[in-house]
């Protein structure tokens, strides 16, 4: 017999929409996830030992783009835990940017003249291993609505800053009432032009953009830009198009940037093909990220001299406008390092 409690909580959860009933049911163990891709067991105290470090969360979406019984895959190796996360290596940090130099205001993170970044949600829709980002506070730094006055203050307060960026986690785990009500409360402040979103959600869960999300984004007043964050061509289905077309077509550019990684894109002919596989998404390659130095990741690494090489290669592959940008985030800096 279901108790009024179970129906109420059955009702909300068909009530609630798609997309977050795919988060709700994203595998969050490391043995299910090796079971579902038919992994060998030899994968599973590695797997047990990083998910301790740094929590297991795939969807069924991502999950679906993985090859079974392939641990090399380039998309599986970007999610599944290992032992090598708990080596320690020299340089490598809980806090490699020094984000908590930078935060005049709980949720918000000041780094670079005329924009700021807002922690719009604690929350990812999947956990990549080598997230600059697994050891930030954000406990502390998850504001309430009445909480986040405090950095809507600085912004009016401050004329130069034009740009607002909303990350996290990921700030599409936000639902739709609580980021519609954050950016109307942006679009108040008039000094401000540019609302950019970094997101991994259209990308992992596509259904993410449905029409609760176009609707907010589709009507503000600012100018919209996404930043998506896709290091392969083979995270791409149809399913990725469909999201970017919908996106666009409510007015929004798309940009993507990738981190450079070992045995995943560090490549020519993978970047090559990453790139062409965005542009015919209607995506735009931005940046391409040498690691963070986020302790837990060195086994990702690709030295710099190996990058500089490996661009200087696909410039032979592509135009212009599909090469993205080597950089580096140097702490202290006034903007990204380019290589």
């Amino acid at each position: 017999m279901i108790v009024a409690s179970d129906k109420h909580e059955r009702f909300n959860e068909a009530q609630s929409p798609t997309w977050q009933r795919q988060l709700s049911s994203a595998i969050r163990d490391p043995h299910e996830l090796c079971q579902r891709l038919g992994l060998s067991e030899a994968w599973l105290p590695g797997a047990r030992k990083g998910h301790q470090l740094f929590e297991v969360c795939v969807p069924d979406a991502y999950l679906s783009r993985i090859a079974h019984a392939t641990p090399d895959d380039p998309l599986l190796r970007q999610v599944l835990p290992l032992g090598n996360e708990a080596v320690s290596a020299i340089g490598y940090v809980t806090d490699p940017l020094e984000e908590a130099e930078h935060r005049p205001a709980r949720g918000l993170i000041h780094k670079y003249s005329g924009r700021v970044l807002l922690i719009a949600s604690p929350n990812c829709a999947i956990n990549c291993r080598y997230c600059f980002r697994r050891h930030f506070p954000y406990s502390d730094n998850s504001p309430s609505r009445a909480e986040w006055q405090d950095a809507l203050q600085y912004l009016r307060d401050d004329p130069s800053i034009h740009e607002a960026i909303l990350s996290g986690g990921d700030p599409l785990a936000a639902n739709d009432r609580q980021l519609a009500w954050l950016v109307g409360e942006l679009e108040k402040i008039p000094h401000l032009k540019r609302l950019r979103i970094h997101t991994r959600l259209p990308v992992v869960i596509p259904d993410r953009v449905d029409s609760a999300l176009l609707d907010w984004l589709g009507t503000t007043r600012l100018q919209k830009v996404m930043v998506l964050h896709i290091n392969h061509a083979n995270e791409i289905d149809q399913a990725v198009i469909d999201a970017c077309t919908r996106l666009k077509a409510a007015g929004v550019t798309l940009l993507n940037q990738s981190v450079l990684l070992r045995d995943i894109n560090d490549d020519v002919e993978t970047l090559a093909t990453l790139s062409e596989r965005l542009f015919e998404a209607g995506v735009l390659p931005y940046y391409l990220h040498v690691l963070d130095p986020v302790q837990g990741a060195a086994h990702f690494d690709v030295p710099d001299d190996e990058a500089r090489t490996l661009v200087t290669q696909l410039r032979e592959h592509l135009p212009g406008f599909l090469m993205p940008r080597l950089v580096r985030e140097v702490p202290g800096e006034a903007s990204k390092t380019p290589l």
